[in-house]
């Protein structure tokens, strides 16, 4: 496949295959996307590969936000969902009290996100990235083991051999494209 197919058709993966994906190809992918541009060469993300332990530990923080917000039964549904994705891997960046540079740091893990998944999906592999309330409490960084007053959660990643791909459309480009003279 060309870059072009390649970012033409990765979709955000929703229902993943049991099977496992490799730790190699991961970490694989992982070294790849780490040549985004990044300013100054700050190098500003982190990695963090959760096993199952860790998994189970922030279903139950979810599932405990999720009842508070929207029921038990929103919450149950949410963590059978999230107990099927085979791998999860949290990106952080590192914190910095100058706002551009923690602008453009954040901007430089969003690139390393998007080589990311555009790697596993050359190799058959799909991923999702989230963000959700659960990513943003102590409780998570306590238990992906990160100093939370020293990094920040880019997101969660999901990731998997997809149990089926969606279809997506995009805008014309003409409605967000400005000619400037």
């Amino acid at each position: 496949m060309s870059i072009a197919d390649i970012i033409l058709n990765r979709r955000t993966i929703h229902t993943f295959k049991k099977e496992k994906v490799p730790d190699t190809l991961i970490e694989e992918a992982l070294r790849t996307s780490r040549w985004a541009p990044n300013h100054y060469l700050t190098e500003p993300w982190r990695f963090y590969l959760l096993g199952d332990q860790a998994k189970s530990a922030i279903i139950e923080e979810n599932s405990a936000l999720i009842t508070c917000a929207k029921g038990e039964h929103v919450a149950a549904i949410k963590s059978r969902r999230w107990s099927a994705v085979p791998g999860w891997l949290v990106m952080t960046v590192l914190k910095s009290h100058d706002e551009k540079k923690q602008l453009e740091d954040y901007a430089a893990c969003c690139c390393v996100a998007q080589n990311f998944m555009l790697y596993l999906w050359e190799q058959g592999v799909g991923v999702k990235w989230t963000t959700g309330e659960v990513v943003s409490t102590i409780e998570f960084a306590q238990t992906v083991g990160f100093d939370s007053d020293a990094e920040r959660p880019v997101g969660l990643f999901w990731y998997g051999f997809p149990e089926q791909v969606g279809t997506q459309m995009r805008k014309p480009l003409e409605d967000s494209l400005q000619h400037v003279l």
